[in-house]
């Protein structure tokens, strides 16, 4: 009869064969990219050194920064992304906040209207939207992705943030705005430090979200200096010739932002949900 150790010891095991093959179907796509962007042209072409460049080059990568405005594209991306961003998550707190916590007529109405707007796919906004931007003289410009991203990711964010106040005590503002504070700087002073974990997880997403969004920047920018990363690399495909080697270089270099925010906010996003349950 196996002793607990080593029942558990052969209980660990048998979990690790069962998720090693779902691991390699989830990551090998992941390690082509990686391969095939240090590999030469003809390494690519010829189906040479399948799975391990041979040699390592770094020729993809110098191609891809000097003959292409990449860094241009990663530039607006990130001046796209991180102001929708910013712009989605504070007003969708103070749209959760209000809808979580104010009484008044149509609350719950508007809560429903929230999710069904969120449940809207873009190809039914696009065009009623380029139409409003075109009257107002803001397509091709970078006001045309910042006005428009908001759309689709405020309502998600304002719908994660209203279920999170709503586990948030509201006899703590009570008792604050008892001492003399006004609700605004109770919302300020407690509920966001308190939703914390909350604001990162929706910020998170919206600037994965407006970092990878495609159908709104095709049609509303077509300016090369204005394209933001999936656009770009679209242009790079001429024809039917397909530049296999820089697009595996743009796509892991794309991939490193996203990749190293979440690994930087991970520990305070865990930080953020033990104080925040413990405080609660």
């Amino acid at each position: 009869m196996f002793s607990l150790d080593k029942r558990e010891r052969v209980q660990m095991y048998f979990r690790l064969l069962l998720l090693l093959p779902i691991m390699t179907f989830v990551l090998f796509p992941f390690y082509w990219v990686f391969v095939t962007s240090f590999k030469t042209t003809p390494q690519i072409s010829e189906r040479t050194s399948i799975f391990w460049p041979d040699p390592v080059t770094l020729e993809q990568f110098r191609s891809l920064l000097q003959d292409t405005p990449f860094l241009v594209w990663f530039g607006n991306s990130i001046l796209i992304a991180a102001v929708s961003t910013a712009i989605s998550v504070v007003f969708a707190a103070l749209a959760a906040y209000a809808l979580s916590r104010l009484k008044f007529l149509g609350a719950g109405l508007m809560t429903t209207a929230v999710l069904v707007v969120y449940l809207l796919p873009g190809t039914l906004l696009f065009i009623p939207l380029y139409q409003i931007l075109s009257d107002i003289g803001l397509i091709n410009t970078y006001g045309a992705l910042i006005a428009t991203y908001p759309t689709f990711l405020m309502p998600f964010a304002t719908w994660v943030l209203i279920g999170y106040f709503r586990t948030i005590p509201v006899e703590l503002e009570e008792a604050a705005m008892i001492d003399g504070a006004s609700r605004l700087y109770a919302f300020w002073k407690i509920t966001l430090p308190l939703a914390a974990p909350a604001l990162l997880a929706v910020a998170l997403f919206a600037f994965t979200t407006a970092w990878n969004e495609f159908l709104f920047a095709f049609v509303f920018i077509y300016s090369e200096s204005l394209r933001t990363l999936p656009i770009g690399l679209l242009s790079l495909v001429v024809g039917d010739i397909l530049p296999w080697g820089k697009l595996m270089a743009a796509s892991l270099l794309t991939a490193i932002p996203v990749a190293a925010l979440y690994v930087y906010a991970q520990r305070y996003l865990v930080e953020g949900l033990t104080v925040g349950a413990v405080k609660g």
